[in-house]
């Protein structure tokens, strides 16, 4: 067990050398290639986190701007449809007082025709009065008149 105890220290020993220029070697690595590579990469990745960051903000400020149109377009809408209603409104408006004022002159044309009629029928009632006393005093005389003379005659 000696004698493999011996060996086991002079692998150790041989491998001293070996070990310090593993050593060297991983210092150099993480001071040329791995801090360099990190730093580089961390870089990169902020630069990319950056970037998706800028993208984020700008589509949350595009979303808003799309917003505002979309808030602006409504209520360009709702003004245009109040408007129209407003002119279908005062159309509507018009029409019923052009309708009165037709309805006003209509009923006073009436009136008048009717006044006028009533004025006429009335000077017919006279004319017929009139005409019929006057026919009747006529029909009276020319009924008595034979028989006055007949009985004036007589008598």
């Amino acid at each position: 067990m000696e004698e493999t105890l011996k060996q086991v220290g002079g692998l150790l020993l041989a491998a001293i050398p070996t070990m310090v220029l593993f050593m060297v070697v991983l210092l150099s690595y993480l001071l040329l290639v791995h801090r360099p590579l990190t730093r580089v990469l961390a870089e990169r990745h902020a630069r990319g986190e950056g970037a998706i960051e800028k993208a984020r903000a700008d589509i949350a400020q595009a979303d808003a701007r799309t917003a505002e149109y979309e808030q602006k377009i409504r209520d360009a809408r709702l003004a245009i449809f109040k408007a129209a209603e407003d002119r279908r409104k005062k159309s509507l408006e018009a029409r019923a007082n052009a309708i009165a004022q037709a309805r006003a002159r209509a009923e006073d044309l009436v009136h008048q025709a009717r006044m006028s009629l009533e004025g006429e029928a009335a000077g017919a009632r006279r004319t017929l009065e009139a005409e019929s006393e006057r026919l009747a005093h006529e029909i009276i005389q020319t009924i008595l008149k034979p028989a006055v003379l007949a009985g004036g005659g007589q008598g």
